[in-house]
């Protein structure tokens, strides 16, 4: 089974709407990642799943910057840095997507962090 885990920082307070884009705009990127290298077989397999998504959070940038360095390496993963156009700074890291990839290996860096 394949999913995608996309992660959200609540420090930076998002409405829901800002929140939805920043997950939409992870969940694009890690796939594209994904469809574009050696993991596009996870792709395919995802696709034919269902595209299985968890949204989980972090409390701050150091936690989700931590996450994407030490999954970067193993999974396709995309880091969304905002423009700032709008509700937060620019340049703010608010979100991560990681995958699709094998749940069962996501779950070893994801599983502890709590749903949205």
């Amino acid at each position: 089974m394949y999913q995608q885990v996309l992660v959200v920082r609540m420090d930076l307070q998002m409405d829901k709407g800002k929140m939805a884009a920043q997950v939409a705009h992870a969940s694009l990127a890690s796939y594209l990642k994904a469809q574009q290298s050696k993991y596009k077989n996870w792709c395919d397999d995802w696709l034919e799943e269902g595209m299985k998504k968890i949204v989980v959070k972090v409390q701050t940038e150091r936690e989700l910057l931590e996450l994407f360095e030490q999954v970067k390496r193993q999974f396709p993963a995309a880091l969304i840095t905002d423009a700032g156009h709008t509700q937060v700074a620019p340049g703010s890291k608010t979100c991560l997507g990681i995958g699709p990839a094998p749940e069962n290996e996501l779950h070893r860096y994801t599983g502890r962090l709590k749903l949205l």
